[in-house]
């Protein structure tokens, strides 16, 4: 591997995600930095990109517009949920986040966006579709092996699987990159 990063190289960074007003949604701060292959999809395009180019201790802020991010909001991305398959104990309030299963079992969060009588309507959008993201990113690592295959569901959009507010895998930092290969995300 050569100083600078290229694609195929894995790498670890530290990293602060930061919405437009400068609210924090995920962060590496008192976690092991991200680890993850350039190229490769593991992360968003905007991200990913980035880091090409840079060298081991190495900091930037990036702005990375929805298209390169998490896309942009799709308005047909609902789904009726019938109100009995869900738990009574649950207080079904619109705003509050859940995660469903896709067809596969795997996880995907979702907001309750109407409540029904018969139906809950479900927005199954990513949290931060439609928006522009701030990333303040320093290159912790360089020359790494490769993290683990795993087979969590995670598209190119996995970057942000261990947000705080409502993202995928409430424990991990990032797909690929938790201590047990597993992200538990439906990005």
């Amino acid at each position: 591997m050569t100083e600078i990063i290229q694609s195929g190289d894995t790498i670890a960074v530290d990293y602060t995600g930061k919405h437009e007003d400068g609210k924090v949604f995920d962060t590496s701060e008192g976690k092991a930095p991200l680890t993850f292959t350039v190229g490769t999809g593991m992360l968003i395009k905007g991200f990913d990109t980035a880091v090409i180019g840079m060298k081991k201790g190495e900091s930037k802020t990036i702005t990375i517009p929805p298209e390169e991010g998490y896309g942009l909001r799709n308005e047909d991305a609902y789904v009726e949920v019938p109100r009995m398959h869900f738990p009574e104990d649950i207080p079904l309030i619109e705003g509050l986040q859940l995660e469903l299963q896709d067809p596969d079992g795997r996880p995907v969060q979702a907001v309750v966006a109407e409540i029904g009588e018969e139906s809950v309507k479900m927005d199954i959008n990513h949290f931060l579709a439609g928006k522009t993201l701030i990333f303040d990113i320093t290159i912790a690592d360089t020359g790494l092996t490769p993290p683990p295959a795993h087979n969590c569901g995670c598209t190119s959009h996995g970057h942000g699987c261990g947000s705080d507010s409502g993202g995928c895998g409430s424990d991990s930092t990032g797909c690929g990159s938790d201590e047990k290969g597993s992200c538990g995300c439906g990005c």
